[in-house]
């Protein structure tokens, strides 16, 4: 097998969102992630994006695509209800600076920040959960010890 491209990790995850321009924007001042790349389609929709979190990579993408009409998958927790199929979680160096950050920058927290101990032979982190303006959940992580 040939190696993943450049800068991108072996897995990597889209996200969807109803005004994916918005989410990344808000993704990058809340979280702080780095946009390295943002394909716009004209009228608020997104082609394709690409933003990074120290070698992490997620991709922010509409929920309508005018390359992919017929994709009926894609969809925001706003549009069902608050439900998520899946939850990211990402490493940080601050926990708890990190949270205040993103409480001021509108997210809203779900669990605030705790430290858990997986026990002897495993890590202890200090923990978050936020959940974006469309309703994705979040989990941030500052590992503490392992």
């Amino acid at each position: 097998m040939k190696p993943p491209p450049k800068d991108w990790p072996r897995i990597a995850s889209a996200v969807f969102y109803e005004e994916p321009a918005t989410a990344i924007d808000w993704l990058c001042s809340a979280f702080g992630f780095k946009c390295r790349m943002k394909v716009d389609g004209g009228e608020g929709t997104i082609v394709h994006s690409e933003l990074v979190l120290d070698g992490g990579v997620i991709m922010v993408a509409g929920t309508t695509s005018a390359h992919r009409p017929e994709a009926t998958y894609p969809r925001s927790p706003r549009q069902l209800g608050g439900a998520n199929t899946q939850t990211m979680m990402v490493y940080i160096d601050d926990a708890d600076a990190h949270c205040a950050h993103a409480r001021a920058s509108g997210a809203v927290i779900v669990q605030e920040p705790q430290t858990t101990d997986y026990g002897e032979g495993y890590w202890a982190d200090r923990s978050y959960q936020a959940k974006d303006p469309e309703g994705h959940h979040w989990w941030f992580a500052q590992r503490i010890s392992g």
